[in-house]
């Protein structure tokens, strides 16, 4: 794994580059998706990226947990997460399996 985190600079670069926009109108772009994405999660829809996955908010339910330093049994608060499903097109090409160029001498 090459550990490298996208960033929003990363994104609006990469719309810059393929769509031929400015760099400003790039980053605008891309922070209005992400608005949009961010209001409808918040209004409690999914949001479906075809090819990609889907975006959906789960309430979680109270329950106990427990503080692993004390062993104290303490509430854990009902709330919301989000969750995201790949899609099996996405699932397909991350566990594509590359083949090399070239053998290995291994």
């Amino acid at each position: 794994m090459s550990g490298k985190t996208i960033t929003r600079a990363d994104l609006g670069e990469a719309v810059y580059q393929e769509v031929g926009l400015s760099r400003n109108e790039s980053a605008d772009l891309l922070e209005s998706v992400l608005e949009y994405m961010a209001e409808s999660l918040i209004n409690g829809d999914t949001v479906k990226v075809s090819s990609f996955g889907s975006f959906s908010v789960r309430q979680k339910g109270q329950r106990i947990g427990r503080n692993p330093k004390t062993g104290e049994e303490v509430p854990i608060l009902p709330r919301k997460v989000l969750v995201f499903r790949p899609s099996q097109v996405l699932k397909n090409r991350i566990n594509e399996v590359r083949k090399p160029s070239e053998p290995s001498d291994v």
